[in-house]
């Protein structure tokens, strides 16, 4: 009698996963737009221009270009930057002009002394297949050795935002033992050579790095609303004091099962589009949510960590 109350205990537990693993998959899939051009099996940003248009590029290793996307996942256009290389382009923003930013700055070992920025017109105003970027280039001055020890690794970057002639960076954590902190940094918007200044951090959560890393971040056209993403969340901030993100309200959203994701952006103050690399043979889709449709899990003050409370790192 014991044996087969265990084993009905094990086939419950069993389903009970089961059915748990099917409510994710129905969570992320019920918010699928489209499965995008094979040509973008690594996208890692995306933004839309001033008349709405879509864009997209993808990660290090590719070409050098950004790629118009229609409604129906294909490229269209494909612009290349002629003066720029791909060598880990990691996230798109953009200014109140429509100036595009591409972030190349993704630094997995954390070697990489000079990082680099490349600005660009708004697409809309470019009429052929190329252009020519302005070049912005940043280091972390505190970052002393490349790369540094275990512990203080967390000078890799997959995020940035424009905001008030600024561009702001979340870094990708790969310290270990794993804190789950991403530092928050400030540059300048436009050609020269910055030294990034530490503004805050905030930490996401520690049970698994590779679930906590920030691969992407956006703002809201109103610029009252920032949403960071990882692999299966996005991390939303409202009611900040100045330029520290971190220092208002933050909310928890579950986007359902974990695929790769890698970019996020606002259609409008109320709608996200994120997607998410091909793995394989999964991703390589866009999604859409509703803010005022999900579930916003209040993150508590005291989960939170703001400003100075622990400088180690820049």
């Amino acid at each position: 009698m014991i044996k087969k109350s265990v084993y009905a205990i094990v086939i419950l537990s069993t389903l009970l996963v089961l059915i748990l693993a099917l409510m994710a998959t129905y969570t992320l899939y019920s918010t699928k737009l489209v499965t995008l051009d094979s040509k973008l099996k690594e996208i890692s940003g995306i933004e839309f221009d001033k008349a709405g248009n879509f864009w997209g590029i993808n990660d290090g290793g590719n070409s050098a270009q950004l790629h118009q996307i229609e409604s129906n996942g294909k490229i269209s256009k494909s612009i290349t930057i002629t003066n720029a290389k791909n060598l880990d382009w990691e996230d798109m923003t953009q200014d109140d002009f429509g100036h595009f930013f591409i972030g190349d700055f993704g630094d997995n070992d954390n070697v990489r002394k000079w990082l680099t920025i490349y600005k660009i017109e708004n697409p809309i105003d470019i009429k052929g297949t190329e252009t020519l970027a302005e070049i912005i280039k940043f280091t972390f001055p505190k970052q002393l050795n490349f790369p540094p020890k275990a512990s203080e690794k967390n000078f890799d970057l997959e995020a940035f935002v424009f905001y008030k002639k600024n561009l702001y960076l979340f870094s990708k954590n790969r310290t270990k033992p794993f804190d789950g902190d991403t530092n928050l940094y400030r540059i300048g918007d436009h050609a020269d050579n910055y030294q990034a200044d530490f503004i805050s951090n905030f930490n996401t959560c520690t049970t698994y790095e590779k679930l906590c890393w920030i691969t992407s971040a956006a703002l809201s056209p109103d610029r009252t609303k920032l949403v960071l993403l990882d692999s299966e969340r996005l991390w939303l901030f409202e009611n900040w004091q100045g330029d520290n993100f971190f220092s208002g309200d933050a909310y928890k959203i579950n986007l359902g099962i974990v695929t790769q994701k890698e970019a996020v952006t606002f259609a409008d103050n109320n709608t996200i589009i994120f997607t998410d690399e091909e793995f394989n043979g999964i991703g390589r889709n866009s999604y859409m949510i509703k803010l005022n449709q999900v579930t916003k899990k209040p993150i508590k003050k005291q989960e939170k960590l703001i400003v100075d409370k622990k400088l180690i790192l820049p």
